[in-house]
């Protein structure tokens, strides 16, 4: 293969035309799948995941398998990755797939993988970042939005995490105004290039007033407040506990949400009645699953965008 190689570590690396167009050809893909059949025939992407899944390792796999194309999945803790070097396994890889998926714990070993690879790396989550779910949010809102996506007001409540950052580094290319409801901020956790771009661009407002937060809200988007692998584990159980207390004030629900006609997203997995009250999980005014099954034509528009670069 010739041509520049295009990993995707977050979005604040791409170009904002690069960002505009893969969010035009997931729109596209959506609406005429039938097109895409057979354009990734031939080709393998291996799916390494660190992390638990259900969604990143659904939607990649369905979303190569309707391409045309086919994917491995590997559990890291059963592969050579534990034994030797990230660079020397990952060369490896690029030898036998087209692309590689990686859905690890920390951003450095990501940022380890993107640079042995001579393949395109796709970040399929991070400690830092969360690039192919917040795709799949502005797809959710274009598709949601008759006017398009451009003027959106979307409200994160929540902690300030991976997933808050990569919808603060997409947000500015399509201009859509994010506020931030964040009373737990992790040391270290934050990109403040990505947030400084979003404020000088006027598109970002911060605040620990959720009521007026959506109020002035199209949508409300809130996730969980500690990461999941660590949700049920007995020795983090302070550490939720003390987070609960801190984050059940600003709990989505019907009290919060009186008078607000915004529409409710989540990326799931959902621990309900923490982030969330259960009875919203599935309200009228909830668009959760058309978010998650969005995944799926971001994901295919991701690879076939970064599988171009390399013809």
């Amino acid at each position: 293969m010739t041509g520049i190689l295009k990993h995707l570590v977050d979005w604040k690396y791409w170009s904002d035309e690069d960002v505009v167009r893969v969010l035009d050809l997931a729109q596209r893909v959506k609406h005429h799948r039938w097109e895409y059949q057979g354009h990734m025939q031939g080709n393998t992407l291996v799916m390494i995941f660190q992390k638990t899944s259900t969604r990143t390792r659904v939607s990649f796999e369905a979303g190569m398998t309707e391409l045309g194309g086919h994917a491995i999945n590997l559990d890291w803790n059963t592969t050579n990755f534990t034994l030797s070097k990230i660079r020397f396994e990952t060369r490896y890889l690029g030898r036998n797939a087209a692309l590689i998926m990686a859905r690890l714990k920390e951003n450095a070993d990501l940022l380890e993988m993107e640079k042995a690879s001579t393949v395109p790396v796709i970040n399929g989550c991070c400690n830092l970042y969360h690039p192919c779910q917040a795709l799949a949010d502005m797809l959710t809102i274009a598709e949601d939005r008759p006017e398009g996506i451009r003027g959106a007001r979307l409200t994160y409540i929540g902690v300030y995490n991976n997933v808050a950052n990569s919808l603060v580094s997409i947000a500015a290319p399509l201009g859509v105004h994010l506020t931030l409801v964040c009373p737990i901020r992790e040391q270290g956790s934050i990109d403040e290039e990505s947030r400084q771009r979003l404020l000088n661009e006027g598109l970002l407002t911060e605040t620990l007033d959720a009521k007026a937060a959506v109020k002035e809200a199209d949508y409300i988007y809130t996730d969980t407040w500690l990461d999941m692998e660590y949700f049920n584990d007995p020795g983090y159980a302070s550490e939720r506990d003390k987070r609960c207390e801190i984050m059940m004030p600003y709990q989505v629900n019907r009290e919060l949400l009186e008078g607000c006609h915004a529409k409710i997203m989540h990326d799931m997995p959902i621990h309900p009645d923490y982030e969330i009250a259960e009875d919203m999980i599935e309200d009228e005014s909830s668009i959760i699953y058309d978010q998650a099954e969005n995944r799926l034509d971001a994901q295919k528009a991701i690879m076939l965008h970064v599988h171009r670069h390399m013809k």
